[in-house]
């Protein structure tokens, strides 16, 4: 995967930008003006980071793999240590499907009924491949969803969450917990 060099990604234009990014020059960026990247921050091939008025925000340590997709007019943010697996979206703007309405985004927004809402990720959450986060979703702390599973409901901490519409169907362990601190107490003394 060829890397950006950090004058290439300075360039881009983004919002704000951390230390020790690792960006696929094959990655997508609309809105770039709104988007916030944090410290130590992955994004593979093939991704696509659309930023509407709400922005994307993401934290540090996070790693958001190969044809994965953010797109919407509301805010998108991913707490520190998010993990995006391979073709995950997420999505805070939805057409209405209904049929009172029209849809797409070459139709006027006066025929249409947009749905827009805030999208949250929080820390130590991991999003299986091929997994769908519709608008207005809060996934707290810790929260693992499993691969291909459609998340229409908000996720309690520390659930693992599977299915279509997914649903909590066990605990996640929290031993990540001390081991983050282990991590900082590293990263510290390296300093």
């Amino acid at each position: 995967m060829p890397i950006l060099s950090p004058s290439q990604i300075e360039s881009i234009g983004f919002a704000t930008v951390g230390k020790n990014l690792q960006i696929s020059d094959r990655a997508s960026f609309y809105g770039v003006k709104r988007i916030h990247i944090g410290n130590n921050v992955r994004i593979d091939d093939f991704c696509i980071l659309s930023a509407g008025d709400g922005g994307i925000h993401l934290g540090s340590y996070i790693h958001i793999a190969a044809f994965t997709s953010l797109i919407g007019a509301a805010k998108i943010e991913l707490a520190d240590f998010c993990n995006l697996s391979s073709r995950v979206t997420i999505y805070s703007s939805s057409d209405d499907y209904s049929g009172a309405s029209m849809t797409n985004p070459m139709v006027p927004d006066k025929y249409k009924n947009l749905h827009h809402a805030s999208v949250y990720l929080g820390r130590h959450a991991i999003v299986g491949s091929g997994s769908v986060i519709l608008p207005g979703i809060h996934i707290a702390d810790g929260v693992a969803i499993g691969a291909l599973s459609l998340i229409t409901k908000n996720c309690q901490p520390f659930g693992v969450y599977a299915g279509n519409p997914a649903k909590r169907i066990k605990e996640r362990k929290r031993n990540l917990l001390e081991l983050e601190q282990c991590f900082f107490a590293d990263v510290d003394a390296v300093k």
